[in-house]
């Protein structure tokens, strides 16, 4: 199904001011008509006919706003789209369809105002234009934001992550009738592609594992690669959604941990990484300080250390600087030997 335009005439405010003025005419008929000594004439019945049928005229105008368009099928077969801001005039026995007018998956454009506080009774009229507006489709960029979702990584270890979608109507005929419900359809599509990309990446770097398919182990990850691991979702859902003429605009990963069973344990386990990283770096940084030492006393001929006194000053240094606490001095009062 490919989208055609239906009308690009905004002659709207032209039929509404004739059917007013021809709907007026008939009024004036049928006085006119009725008024006659020889009772109601042929000026009576054509009178009559257009204020029955006259109405029906306004069953074919159409207001949109903006970014809005509206498909219309006659007799059940599709005869176009119309597109742009104005007020058309279509054929009044023309329908409008959208599968998704009443779907709502708390995304941007899907609140509905509720007015519970009062009932306003209107004529069948209004409700067929209060149906229309609702079938409109809105060509505007819309966030689709779903539940967050506990997968699998690629390691086994269950990841919480949430996806935010910005997303667009770009072909109105594929969206209406190439599937059932193009909102429903959407976020089926971003569900299963969150969970396909998820599965290829650690949650952190981890050794020996292949994150983009070309045999190498490389640094991928979700918490350190979410650029590219939400560009790669969202390759994978405009590839699904093609066919039902939906742009996928941007994606992001707007919620990622680890899941709550397990979420402690990996705590822990950074905690001792960093435990480790730090005291590396003391050790590191220890072992430096001893060397200057020993060479810049052994440069100055302070005192001459045979290696059993080396080895013992490499001890309490390494234990002062490397220690949690602050050491306790004990001062030697009697000789070195």
């Amino acid at each position: 199904m490919k989208e055609k335009i239906y009308t690009t005439k905004k002659n709207g405010m032209a039929v509404l001011i004739g059917t007013i003025v021809l709907l007026l005419a008939g009024f004036y008929l049928i006085i006119s008509g009725s008024a006659g000594s020889d009772g109601p004439g042929l000026l009576f019945i054509i009178g009559m006919l257009i204020e029955c049928f006259g109405w029906i005229l306004f069953l074919g105008l159409r207001v949109l706003k903006p970014q809005e368009a509206l498909v219309l099928t006659l007799f059940g077969k599709y005869v176009g789209t119309i597109k742009g801001d104005g007020f058309y005039f279509v054929n009044p026995f023309c329908t409008s369809v959208n599968p998704a007018a009443k779907t709502k998956l708390g995304q941007s454009g899907d609140v509905e105002n509720e007015h519970s506080s009062r009932r306003i009774m209107i004529s069948s009229t209004a409700e067929k234009q209060k149906e229309e507006a609702n079938k409109k489709i809105s060509l505007k960029a819309m966030t689709l934001s779903n539940a967050k979702q506990k997968v699998n990584d690629v390691l086994g270890n269950p990841v919480e992550i949430g996806v935010a979608v910005i997303w667009k109507v770009t072909d109105t005929a594929k969206a209406v009738f190439n599937v059932d419900n193009y909102k429903e359809y959407l976020s089926l599509q971003c569900d299963t592609a969150v969970r396909d990309i998820v599965k290829i990446y650690p949650y952190d770097v981890a050794p020996n594992v292949d994150t983009t398919g070309d045999g190498r182990a490389d640094d991928g990850s979700l918490r350190g690669s979410t650029t590219v691991v939400a560009e790669r979702i969202r390759e994978m859902i405009q590839s699904k959604v093609d066919d039902a003429g939906l742009e996928i605009l941007e994606a992001r990963i707007t919620y990622l941990a680890y899941a709550p069973e397990i979420a402690a344990v990996m705590l822990q386990r950074q905690q001792a990484s960093a435990i480790i990283d730090a005291r590396k770096m003391i050790v590191d940084g220890a072992v430096g300080m001893v060397e200057m030492a020993l060479e810049r006393l052994q440069e100055n001929n302070t005192v001459d250390l045979d290696d059993e006194r080396k080895a013992a000053m490499v001890s309490n240094l390494l234990v002062v600087l490397c220690g949690n606490h602050d050491a306790q001095p004990v001062v030697n009062s009697g000789s070195l030997y």
